[in-house]
């Protein structure tokens, strides 16, 4: 976990009191998460999340919170965003950011069956159907713009045969992004972090998606692949795990049916996720921030995945009717 802003117990006592939540009577960090300070709280009202936003701005929050909230009221299983007495949901801590939403049940699952890999499937279309007509757009702020600045950051801190794999799907990616099966995809708000540790399950019962401070307006697909990148591969090798990826993918498509340009934009999707996060593993290991609790992800699991999806077939998106 990342805690930049410590939290005690009497800063929370004085700054709790504009919600209707009570006495507030714990405080304990949130080990997960590298982006933001995040704790878990109770008060006489029950247990919730606390989040203090390290690098989103008051202006770029509404997107995140509002959405949240925007899905809730659809049904989709995610923290809903606390109002104060004022009516706000954004809110100032130390000087920063700041919000509380409700506590999901569960815990997450990191070792994941088909079973598992369904429910997230099916609620990850819900959600893409659910946010389409949310009103606020904002781009993907992980999207391709930030890969083209941050390859020249890390570059110099690669072997060469690794800046050579770097350079060439950067490559890829821009003609990719060019492409008219690209520009076709179908788009709307993603969450764009759906790992293992972002999802909380009740048994076999999906509780909720959470984290949602790295969703952005982009493609659908690559919603689905980050997701599948994850949540369907051996984690010691990257391999796909067929049974695993036909249980996502179907389950979503049952929801959601995937076009004929996705069918055509599925395996660069692929490399495209798995490009994102080694470039993002890559600038927090070379670029390290300071914090309480902070140790950086290994860049090679990804670029392990990269090398895959560049060199073995991927198991194709369903067709037909859903």
């Amino acid at each position: 976990m990342a805690v930049f802003t410590p939290v005690s117990l009497d800063d929370l006592s004085d700054w709790i009191t504009q919600f209707p939540l009570g006495k507030a009577l714990s405080i304990k960090g949130i080990a997960s998460g590298i982006e933001n300070s995040n704790f878990f709280i109770r008060t006489d009202a029950g247990e919730f999340v606390l989040t203090v936003f390290e690098n989103l701005s008051f202006e770029q929050l509404p997107f995140y919170l509002h959405l949240m909230r925007h899905l809730a009221q659809r049904g989709v299983a995610v923290p809903a965003p606390l109002a104060n007495h004022a009516g706000d949901i954004i809110h100032r801590l130390h000087g920063k950011p700041a919000a509380i939403v409700t506590k999901l049940e569960g815990s997450s699952q990191m070792a994941p069956q088909p079973v598992h890999c369904a429910a997230v499937g099916a609620m990850l279309a819900k959600m893409h159907l659910a946010g389409a007509d949310f009103e606020i757009s904002q781009p993907n702020l992980r999207g391709i713009a930030w890969w083209r600045e941050t390859t020249p950051v890390v570059l110099p801190y690669l072997p060469h045969a690794t800046q050579e794999l770097l350079r060439a799907e950067m490559q890829f990616q821009d003609h990719f992004a060019a492409s008219a099966s690209y520009r076709a995809l179908q788009r709307g708000p993603i969450h764009a972090d759906l790992f293992r540790n972002n999802v909380m399950f009740d048994g076999e019962r999906l509780s909720g998606f959470f984290d949602f401070y790295f969703a952005g307006c982009d493609s659908w697909l690559f919603d689905v692949a980050v997701t599948v990148n994850d949540w369907c591969i051996d984690l010691e090798t990257g391999a796909l795990d067929v049974a695993r990826t036909h249980a996502m993918l179907a389950a979503y498509h049952a929801e959601r049916p995937f076009t004929a340009d996705e069918q055509e934009a599925w395996q660069p999707m692929l490399r495209a996720g798995a490009l994102r996060f080694w470039l993002s593993r890559l600038y927090d290991f070379y670029q390290p921030r300071d914090a309480e609790m902070l140790t950086p992800h290994d860049p090679t699991h990804f670029e392990r995945i990269l090398r895959l999806r560049i060199s073995e077939a991927v198991p194709a998106l369903p067709t037909g009717a859903a």
